[in-house]
């Protein structure tokens, strides 16, 4: 057992190393648009007596489905019966105390877990469903490690380490494992801000917040680029590391104070690594245009009203307009369509088929 893992332990070193040294020299380019365009109508699925203020994220397992609400009153996550979203359970209580949540920055389904994310806290928090599947059972919270500034986003590569995008400027990722140790940062971020790189990288990693999603069954872990337009993929299987910029380009800010002030454009808001493509949501808006419509008391619908598909190496395939101004999304690939989060209706869950 011992040797067992061991050999685990020296594989996965190597894999890191492996994906740090690739990651300085990622293969670089850049696309102008998509070669097909389509324009998709959505159509509203009912919940169980649900409010949501902000339905940032949508889960889907199974015969599950969880909602992350970014502000929820009493709870972040509300877990439903699918397809039907019949409630379930409320988890994630809001407040300070001991067992609750300061902040649900995402939520995550694997091997029959959901994992809710605390980045104020700190914490990543499990629960299991309970026997006769009516309810959820918290197992446990894992405190992460000092050491990870301000985690946003994660995902569970293997049985015993997680990857949070790194916000200290020093690498692109920090692998943690299941205890929230910190065991190495990796990579780096691929700016062609020169001066930024050298002077300014917690400002960089700020402005370079991306969101993050990886599929265990091939490999591929994607990250998009919540500011500007950039789409990084990483297949862990062979080291290769892709980087696609859009029209956009890479986030545009200045630094004042220390800290990365957004000038450019929103970008995307969530990413799903399929078994045959990549699912990206992008908006597209400036700031420039954001402010001048709050002015004018008209502000801009909140959310992204396209869905970016790519190839698993980055390529673009399909661009859909949608009918909606869209957050978070769940691909079912085999029935061919997504459910997605709208934060500007009162009905927040709609449905899409390809």
């Amino acid at each position: 057992m011992l040797v067992c893992v061991s050999i685990i332990a020296c594989l996965i070193s190597l894999l890191l190393a492996s994906c740090a040294q690739q990651a300085a020299v990622p293969d670089r380019s850049f696309y102008t648009d998509f070669p097909q365009e389509q324009s998709l109508q959505a159509s509203a699925l009912p919940l169980d007596t649900a409010v949501f203020r902000y339905p940032f994220r949508v889960r889907i397992v199974g015969n599950r489905a969880a909602v992350l609400d970014l502000h929820g009153p009493d709870h972040f996550v509300q877990v439903f019966s699918y397809p039907d979203f019949h409630y379930v359970a409320s988890l994630g209580r809001r407040g300070n105390g001991p067992g609750e949540t300061l902040s649900g920055d995402n939520v995550r389904w694997s091997d029959g877990c959901l994992q809710l994310l605390d980045a104020n806290k700190s914490e990543l928090t499990f629960w299991q469903e309970a026997a006769g599947g009516d309810s959820l059972v918290q197992r446990k919270r894992v405190k992460l490690e000092e050491g990870i500034l301000r985690a946003l986003d994660f995902v569970q590569v293997d049985d015993s380490t997680f990857l949070i995008p790194d916000y200290s400027g020093e690498g692109r990722f920090c692998w943690v494992d299941r205890q929230g140790r910190l065991l190495r940062r990796v990579g780096t971020i691929p700016s062609d801000n020169e001066e930024a790189l050298a002077n300014a990288r917690p400002a960089l990693a700020q402005v370079w917040r991306s969101f993050v999603d990886y599929n265990p069954r091939n490999g591929v872990l994607a990250a998009v680029t919540q500011l500007g337009e950039v789409l990084e993929v990483w297949n862990l299987r062979d080291s290769t590391h892709v980087v696609r910029r859009g029209p956009m380009g890479e986030p545009e800010f200045r630094i004042a104070e220390g800290y990365g002030i957004p000038t450019g454009i929103m970008g995307f808001s969530d990413v799903q690594v399929g078994d045959s493509a990549i699912y990206a949501v992008f908006h597209g808006h400036s700031f420039r245009d954001i402010a001048r419509e709050v002015q004018q008391g008209k502000p801009l619908p909140d959310g992204g009203k396209y869905l970016y598909v790519f190839s698993l190496k980055g390529e673009p395939l399909v661009k859909y307009e949608l009918d909606h101004y869209i957050y978070g999304i769940s691909v079912d690939e085999e029935k061919g369509y997504f459910v997605a989060t709208d934060v500007n209706r009162d009905e927040p869950i709609w449905k899409y088929s390809f």
